[in-house]
């Protein structure tokens, strides 16, 4: 790939939990976004069986990640949003259980904006 365009799974989730952590503004990559999806997930299933392999102690590191993890996660979904050039509040279409999910599923596969949109420059330039 063309340097500056896309980003590794260790780049997007610093981007996302130290240079990002609660920037709502601007805009975030296919690449980006995705990776930290990646990373939230496999998180996330190892963390489910931490109860199960270290007690209840797991179940408290398990709340601790959910709840550490929420303002970041609405941030890359906004940013996400932004790069397509489309208001962060259209991911309170995830509210809209099936329909919903469809529709920003579609929107996060999309290419962002070619240039500068209405929510700042190009992150791959």
């Amino acid at each position: 790939c063309i340097k500056g365009v896309f980003m590794g799974l260790s780049e997007a989730v610093e981007s996302v939990l130290i240079k990002n952590y609660s920037n709502f503004s601007g805009r975030a990559r296919r690449s980006e976004y995705w990776y930290w999806i990646l990373f939230s997930m496999i998180v996330g299933l190892i963390l489910s069986f931490a109860p199960i392999f270290i007690g209840p102690i797991g179940s408290i590191i398990q709340a601790i990640w959910a709840l550490g993890t929420i303002i970041p996660g609405i941030a890359i979904g906004v940013r996400r949003l932004h790069d397509i050039d489309k208001s962060g509040w259209w991911l309170f279409l995830s509210l809209a259980i099936i329909i919903g999910w469809i529709i920003l599923l579609i929107w996060s596969i999309k290419e962002g904006t070619d240039g500068s949109n209405n929510y700042g420059d190009d992150p791959k330039k």
